[in-house]
């Protein structure tokens, strides 16, 4: 069996956050799900079944624990803040 666009996405573009003072928000974290899903060609689930996926793994839209990290990451911060382009 393959590894879910799920799996990968986590692997690819987040990284644990310990101390918590950097963890994505709900906003953030699917934000940054879609910027990965550009990048890697592939149609972004929907809101509901992305979270029903994040319930499956444990992580929270109300605490994420999670950090972006990679390509998925540069994209999201740039669409989001074009002031810094």
């Amino acid at each position: 069996m393959g590894v879910s666009k799920i799996d990968r996405f986590l692997s690819e573009a987040t990284a644990p956050d310990q101390d918590g003072d950097a963890s994505l928000r709900k906003d953030q974290l699917y934000g940054l799900y879609t910027s990965w899903c550009m990048l890697n060609q592939c149609i972004p689930a929907a809101a509901g079944e992305f979270w029903s996926e994040m319930k499956t793994r444990r992580i929270r839209s109300t605490d994420s624990r999670l950090r972006m990290t990679g390509a998925a990451a540069a994209d999201y911060i740039l669409a989001t803040r074009p002031a810094l382009v």
